[in-house]
Parts: structure tokens; C-alpha cells; sequence
């Protein structure tokens, strides 16, 4: 049932990444993982606690490099040194504490990293424009069609649904041509849940794709085109939606948990 050879469009992949292997000491993160993201789409990349997930997001955001394998962005090799390499490219990621500041409120919060957009040079010092970044972030927030009580207000006081909004907002303001969450949805209730899954919707409708990294299929289901499960630092899987149930993805998941206990306990 492996589909990952099926594309969603005519195009080139947007992100492919081709026998990828990672080592830190004596643990094997990664020992070959093939991993695909097509043009505008949602990919839920699945697979219980110590699968590999992580660090696979954390090789395509150039925090770690590879020990071995690919990367290949929009048809090309690339190699990334850096988030910041990442960054110029269009790869944006959302982690689970969302790099965002508390203290702050939301439009501070929507250009933090790139306040030269709403900032103006006297001399040496660049100076904030308070005025500026409220009205641009109420219009970026209202295109995307993200609701909040008001710009102004500091981010602890939202929930954990409206943070994850803020945070797709930030990233698809800024050009994003790829979105990665991990675990996104970890922490929220069901309502907000609904709420996360439409904005990574809209992101999409956009042009934007979305890797969306969880544990939890029955999250990411109705919302991905292509699933790939990982477990034990391998690909294990590669599916279109219409090739496979929940299910059978779940299983796939809790067979993949069961072969890493064995080889465990075999070793």
C-alpha cells in the first residue's frame, strides 16, 4: 500500500528527503527514512515517542545536519547549515512551545525576529512603530481569517488554540512556502482543536504546505493528503488518504511500537 511514489500534482516535490540517517553517540535516530512533501499540501508525519520525528524536523530545519542521504528543495540538492538557511527558503517552524513571549502582546508577538518591517532607522537605532505593527498585524489576522479580541492584548492570556493561530499567521505572513507543527493540537481541547485544523485548512488554500507531526492520527486525519509513519528511525509507511483508513494507520503505528519493543529487548 505504499503510495509515497503518487504525487498530488504535475510539479516536483516541494521537499523530498532521500535515505536520511542520523547518529548521536551510540543512539541511531534516524537509519533511513525517506520523507515527501508536495506543493500545497497537508502531510501528517506520525509515529509514537522516540520514532525519529523530531529529529527528522530538526535536519530539515538545519539544526542538525545528516550523516547521510539528501535533501532535495523544489527538484534541487540543497544543504542546510542553518534554521536561518531554512528560513530563506521558505521553511518555517512551529514548535510546541511556539517561540512566542508571554509578556508581549500579539502584534509584538507577530513580527518578533523582523521588526524592521514595522520599525524606522534614526540613525544607529532602529525605533518600533507601535501604531504600525498593530494595524498591519488586525490586517494580516483578518486576511487569514484569524479572529482575536484585540492586537493589543499580551499573549499569555490567550488559549492554547490562539496561540497556535497566532503562530500560523506569523508564518504565512512571512511567506512560508512550507509550515512544519509538531504536535500542534497536543495540548487543546476539542474546540480548539477544530480551530488549529481550520487555519492549517486556510494555510493551505494559500499555497502554503503544512507537515503536520503528531502521535495522534485521529488529529490529523481529516485534514492531510499524505501520511508518512515513522518508527525507530525508519520510513515505515507512505500512504495517500484515499489508500489507507484511520485504522489502518493507527495500526501501523502501535505495529511499529510493538517491532522497536522486540528489537529492544533482543538487543
Amino acid at each position: 500500500m505504499d503510495g509515497e511514489h503518487v504525487r498530488t500534482s504535475g510539479d516536483a516535490f516541494l521537499l523530498e528527503a532521500r535515505s536520511l540517517r542520523k547518529r548521536f553517540g551510540g543512539v541511531q535516530a534516524l537509519r533511513h527514512v525517506d520523507f515527501r512533501v508536495g506543493r500545497g499540501e497537508v502531510v501528517g508525519l506520525l509515529g509514537d515517542n522516540g520514532a525519529g520525528k523530531s529529529t527528522l524536523i530538526k535536519i530539515l530545519n538545519g539544526v542538525y545536519p545528516p550523516d547521510a542521504g539528501e535533501i532535495l528543495w523544489e527538484g534541487r540538492p540543497i544543504h542546510l547549515r542553518s534554521p536561518r538557511d531554512a528560513q530563506a527558503l521558505g521553511i518555517s517552524v512551529v514548535y510546541q512551545d511556539l517561540a512566542v513571549v508571554d509578556l508581549m502582546n500579539i502584534h509584538r508577538n507577530m513580527f518578533l525576529g523582523r521588526e524592521d518591517e514595522v520599525s524606522v532607522r534614526l540613525g544607529p537605532f532602529r525605533i518600533l512603530r507601535p501604531a504600525l505593527a498593530k494595524a498591519r498585524a488586525e490586517r494580516v489576522l483578518r486576511e487569514i481569517g484569524i479572529q482575536v479580541r484585540d492586537t493589543d492584548e499580551p499573549v499569555m492570556n490567550l488559549s492554547g488554540g490562539e496561540r497556535q493561530s497566532i503562530a500560523i499567521a506569523r508564518a504565512v505572513h512571512f511567506s512560508a512556502k512550507l509550515l512544519i507543527m509538531d504536535e500542534p493540537t497536543s495540548q487543546l481541547s476539542l474546540k480548539e482543536t477544530a480551530t488549529v485544523l481550520r487555519d492549517i485548512e486556510e494555510a493551505r488554500e494559500r499555497g502554503v504546505s503544512v507537515v503536520f507531526i503528531t502521535h495522534n492520527v485521529r488529529h490529523v486525519y481529516p485534514i492531510a493528503d499524505r501520511f508518512t509513519v515513522l518508527s525507530h528511525g525508519e520510513s515505515i509507511g507512505g500512504f495517500l488518504r484515499g489508500q489507507v483508513s484511520e485504522d489502518e494507520i493507527a495500526d501501523l503505528i502501535v505495529r511499529g511500537r510493538e517491532a522497536a519493543i522486540l528489537g529492544d529487548e533482543g538487543a
